[in-house]
């Protein structure tokens, strides 16, 4: 890392207690020249949207000083590999985990679409990858045990966060210290696990692979079918009555965490739609992360 780049990172951490740095120093790899046209639109359900992300970003929210206890979570918003909700599933969640004195990070990843991306199915992978790289090569500056670095992830964000999870071994990013990109843990809200017909979402897939995937590309991001005993410890919480992205999807990768001996939690509700908008409160659901994060010794 560049001393202008690294300077700019001591600037964010002892300057503000949040900023928005560029996920990548020079060149996206994956990318076309393409002109940026991210915005963030208000949003009567949701607060705010953010859409076309093409220069994928991670803002930085830190505990209070003395107050850091050495985790951190990256943070991939849902919304389908479509659109970011940036801040009912970002900045909102970050400003909580900062009261635990744990350091967050909200990932803007690039939303895929072949006007930006040469290979769109794994420009998300590439940005989760990058950001678990850049904590965990910075942590000594951020305040971040290198060994406790958490990703969660909410619907298709959670597809995002299990795919970090399962396919750390291949990096899709250079990686020329041979830094780990394996998350420590990971914490995954109504996640879409699956690409197949059966428990699949079939928005997220379309976006993500196209309207045709090719049953390698299906295959490859339906994360049950990745599982091994080096899979992080996860925790899973989803809506029975979900109608969007089935509780098949955290049920089978759950069982997979299982039959590989894998620490891991689920708590299924039976009630609350997707997104828990109305029900389950948040201080219920989060607390359950909360709480599986004390019992597995990552907080």
């Amino acid at each position: 890392m560049r001393l202008g780049f690294l300077l700019f990172f001591l600037t964010v951490t002892y300057g503000h207690a949040q900023e928005r740095l560029p996920l990548y120093e020079g060149e996206v790899p994956n990318s076309k020249p393409a002109a940026n046209r991210e915005r963030d639109e208000p949003n009567a359900l949701v607060d705010t949207l953010t859409f076309d992300v093409s220069l994928p970003s991670l803002t930085v929210y830190l505990p209070p000083a003395g107050h850091a206890n050495g985790s951190a979570v990256i943070i991939c918003p849902g919304g389908g590999y479509h659109v970011l909700l940036t801040k009912r599933e970002g900045s909102d969640v970050a400003r909580e985990f900062n009261k635990l004195g744990i350091a967050a990070f909200v990932l803007r990843y690039r939303l895929p679409n072949d006007r930006i991306m040469v290979d769109k199915p794994i420009g998300p992978l590439q940005d989760a990858q990058r950001a678990i790289q850049l904590v965990r090569e910075n942590a000594g500056i951020w305040g971040v045990d290198p060994s406790k670095i958490g990703i969660m992830g909410f619907s298709a964000g959670g597809h995002l966060a299990a795919t970090a999870g399962t396919h750390f071994n291949r990096a899709y990013i250079p990686n020329p210290h041979t830094t780990s990109l394996r998350p420590d843990f990971m914490l995954l809200v109504n996640p879409v696990i699956s690409m197949t017909d059966e428990i699949g979402h079939v928005g997220s897939r379309d976006n993500l692979l196209g309207s045709n995937p090719s049953r390698e590309n299906i295959s490859l991001f339906s994360n049950e079918m990745h599982v091994d005993s080096l899979t992080p410890p996860t925790f899973l919480v989803h809506s029975d009555a979900d109608e969007v992205v089935p509780v098949e999807n955290s049920v089978r990768f759950y069982e997979e965490l299982h039959r590989q001996r894998v620490p891991a939690g689920l708590h299924i509700y039976p009630t609350g739609e997707h997104g828990f908008l109305t029900a389950p409160s948040f201080d219920e659901w989060f607390g359950r992360c909360v709480f599986w994060m004390r019992e597995t010794n990552v907080l």
